[in-house]
């Protein structure tokens, strides 16, 4: 079926579903702002004598009633409710809501999402928990976890869904439509580097499970997350924080404006953050990080909107690396030539968890952005978003996790190097048609991205700097166009979503040029039979890009291998103070990508995944909230023997949850925990990975003018593994290289106080 026809027949659909209705309609049209700041309101539900609806990204609603007047009831999450009294349809109304408390009981289910299943999870978890990290952001999606295992300056290994997705690989990233994932990045496909984003400026975040999105191309095949800047503050604000391992942050985020420019649709702020630590190592990590934010944004008129955005980050460290269990404790487990588990002891005197073996190891990075966003709505219910950005990007890492297992004289010491600029264009054309109650929104998006990456290099070097041997080096050129198409039908208590979008990538390394393209269709259907309960059916395909050295070396790897997914599930609220999300689910990957010790990306084969997600956040009284996520994954390799066929590190069990409390008198925080379950190590599980469980807490006193805050990761202060993979490695005492995991320590007893003053 071709687009001309799929446009036809949801046409007909939507007459036949919503002809009824049209007999004798009033129209009411309005917008709903947040009245401290005067900014939009999405996902606000608006009801009235039995009807409902939702409000679009720009805050507008419309609603068709059988009389001239109507008292209309708006909700949404983190808002007091408002009733406002309508006399006369046909004219655009604005309501303000103010801030108000949670309360769970005033959570309806609604059918005016879209395809956003997580939206009410979303929305809680990032008002009740205190965030001061770009790690702390991460971790608020349910099933998500991440590690770092050569110090705080690169990307997160990320695991979710039954992936290892490395740094990124499986997960798209972004930041006010900005794509945060590198493709063709010298550490790994996909690095998605959040450090750049100051959490104090998140106004909301949005994430999805699985490869269903239309306007989501590479790298969305576990998912996507995408976080939204601030366009206007309520408050400014000055933090200063400290604690253990001469740990330090101080951030400002401040308001430039005044009220009079507000009136008038202006807003700009600016923020900066500094970050230092040493960690909990025996070498001084020396962790520092700048970030600097600005923000402006302008009502052009009544139906325009400018935004710009720029920002810079840079970060150094020295990072003390994966350490062989051997290396630590006698005695632990190796695998032999022929695959079988052997003890082993070693003469020299184990190091300290926390201990370094090569110092030479260390990091910088640095990435500047500019955004320019237009926004227009148009006559008709026509809107039109147009952006362009532009980043500038460094990456410098010496990196050894094997030690002398390849030279035994000047060791395995790597040096990885890039600079690139990226430039982009997103453009979305939107339709919202009206008949009765039912809107059929109609979306075209184009999109093209374009990466120069100027002489990465991998190259093997000496401590002193001399190079060795050159693994990888050459200019990259790559380009990445887009175009997409989406019908979305809510009539009643349906909502049907269907679309498709085509990338065309075009790789040049080296001086040789291949192209390809992929074509996505997606499909979601969705129907809310009550306030209380709500079904839902999505499915499928997507794609991860592989690197452009691969692509063009052709040594086994497709191009644009695709991902094909499908999601059952369900949002609950069995009694008003409870509300439930859970999910089966299925995903097939047709490559997966293996990230090898010489910078190469290796033929992974085939795989499937599938699972059960489970969410549930009960409110047990008016300040105490109660938080439990559980996500189980069988991921495997297709075509392999059982018992030869698990995927490495691939998560099979994780549970989040924990206790937040919120009192009118201003004391908030909260108990949490991570589980991570053990897990194969290599495909043969003959080397494990072992699991984890973690508490942290974090309790604040926030008065209008102050916040004083204490955190404290690890509690317990539990031995724990960050990170864990299989390496050869070769010591220095050692006569010939051992198969074995190695580890990064996870985080000890770790608290940190914090003030902030807020004007």
């Amino acid at each position: 079926m071709n687009f001309l026809q799929l446009k036809k027949l949801t046409l007909l659909l939507f007459t036949v579903c919503t002809a009824q209705m049209a007999i004798a309609q009033h129209i009411f049209k309005g917008k709903v702002v947040d009245s401290a700041t005067n900014q939009p309101i999405e996902n606000a539900s608006v009801y009235a004598n039995g009807n409902s609806c939702g409000t679009s990204k720009s805050g507008n609603f419309q609603m068709a009633m059988p009389g001239d007047s109507c008292t209309m009831m708006v909700h949404c999450l983190g808002y007091q409710k408002k009733a406002v009294k309508l006399t006369k349809s046909g004219e655009r109304v604005v309501i303000a809501l103010a801030a108000g408390s949670i309360s769970l009981d005033e959570v309806k289910v609604s059918p005016h999402l879209g395809a956003n299943s997580f939206y009410t999870l979303s929305a809680l978890d990032l008002r009740l928990r205190p965030v001061n990290s770009s790690q702390d952001l991460m971790r608020l999606v349910p099933g998500l976890f991440i590690a770092q295992h050569m110090g705080g300056g690169k990307a997160e290994q990320i695991f979710v869904r039954g992936f290892d997705a490395d740094h990124g690989t499986d997960l798209n990233v972004s930041v006010d439509g900005m794509p945060v994932n590198m493709v063709s990045h010298i550490h790994g496909q996909g690095y998605a580097d959040l450090h750049f984003l100051i959490p104090e400026t998140v106004s909301t975040y949005d994430f999805g499970k699985g490869p269903y999105y239309t306007d989501k191309g590479d790298f969305a095949t576990a998912g996507y997350l995408n976080y939204t800047t601030k366009d206007a503050l309520d408050k400014s604000l000055i933090s200063l924080e400290g604690g253990r391992f001469n740990t330090f942050r101080a951030t400002g985020v401040i308001d430039l404006l005044s009220s009079k420019a507000k009136q008038s649709g202006e807003n700009a702020y600016i923020a900066g953050e500094y970050n230092y630590t040493n960690g909990p190592f025996a070498l001084a990590e020396h962790y520092k990080r700048f970030n600097l934010f600005g923000k402006f944004t302008k009502q052009l008129g009544q139906n325009n909107k400018l935004s710009i955005s720029a920002s810079t980050f840079s970060t150094s460290w020295i990072p003390s690396g994966e350490i062989p269990e051997r290396a630590v404790v006698a005695g632990t487990t190796a695998i032999d030539d022929n695959g079988n588990a052997v003890k082993l002891s070693i003469a020299a005197s184990p190091i300290n968890r926390f201990g370094t073996i090569d110092s030479a190891q260390s990091g910088k990075s640095t990435r500047t952005n500019a955004l320019v966003k237009l926004s227009s709505d148009l006559k008709n219910n026509w809107s039109l978003e147009n952006q362009l950005y532009y980043t500038h990007y460094t990456f410098q890492l010496h990196v050894n996790t094997t030690f002398f297992a390849d030279d035994n004289d000047n060791g395995d010491l790597k040096y990885q190097n890039e600079t690139r600029d990226m430039y982009g264009y997103n453009g979305r054309l939107s339709k919202r048609s009206y008949l009765g109650n039912a809107t059929l929104t109609s979306t075209l998006g184009i999109g093209d991205r374009q990466d120069k990456i100027y002489g990465p290099v991998y190259n093997s070097i000496t401590h002193s700097g001399q190079f060795l041997e050159i693994i990888s080096a050459g200019d990259i050129k790559e380009n990445k166009a887009n175009a997409y198409v989406d019908e979305t039908l809510e009539t009643g208590k349906w909502l049907i979503n269907a679309g498709a979008r085509i990338d065309y990538l075009h790789f040049n390394f080296h001086d040789t040029s291949q192209n390809k393209a992929i074509i996505s269709p997606k499909f979601n259907i969705q129907y809310t039979a009550n306030e209380q309960i709500q079904f839902y059916l999505k499915a499928g395909k997507g794609f991860h890009s592989n690197d452009a050295r691969a692509v063009i070396g052709n040594n086994g790897l497709q191009t644009l291998p695709a991902a094909y997914g499908a999601d059952l599930g369900l949002n609950w609220k069995p009694i008003p103070h409870l509300y439930l999300n859970a999910a089966v689910w299925y995903l097939y990957l047709q490559q997966e990508f293996v990230y090898t010790d010489d910078g190469t990306i290796a033929p992974g084969g085939r795989t499937r995944r599938d699972g059960i997600d489970f969410s549930a956040r009960y409110q047990l009284a008016k300040w105490l909230f109660a938080d439990l996520n559980v996500n189980l994954a069988k991921p495997r390799l297709i075509g392999e023997a059982n018992g030869a066929n698990y995927l490495p590190l691939a998560p099979t069990f994780t549970s989040t949850g924990g206790l937040d409390f919120k009192f009118k008198n201003g004391i908030s925080g909260g108990i949490s925990y991570r589980y991570m379950h053990k897990r194969p190590g290599n495909e043969s599980y003959t080397l494990t990975a072992d699991g984890y469980y973690v508490t942290d807490l974090k309790v604040n006193y926030t008065r209008p003018k102050f916040e004083v805050g204490l955190s404290v990761e690890n509690l317990f202060n539990a031995k724990w593994n960050e990170f864990e993979a299989e390496e050869v490695t070769q010591l220095r005492n050692e006569s010939a290289p051992v198969d074995q995991m190695s580890f990064t320590p996870g985080t000890p007893f770790f608290a940190k106080l914090r003030v902030a003053f807020f004007f």
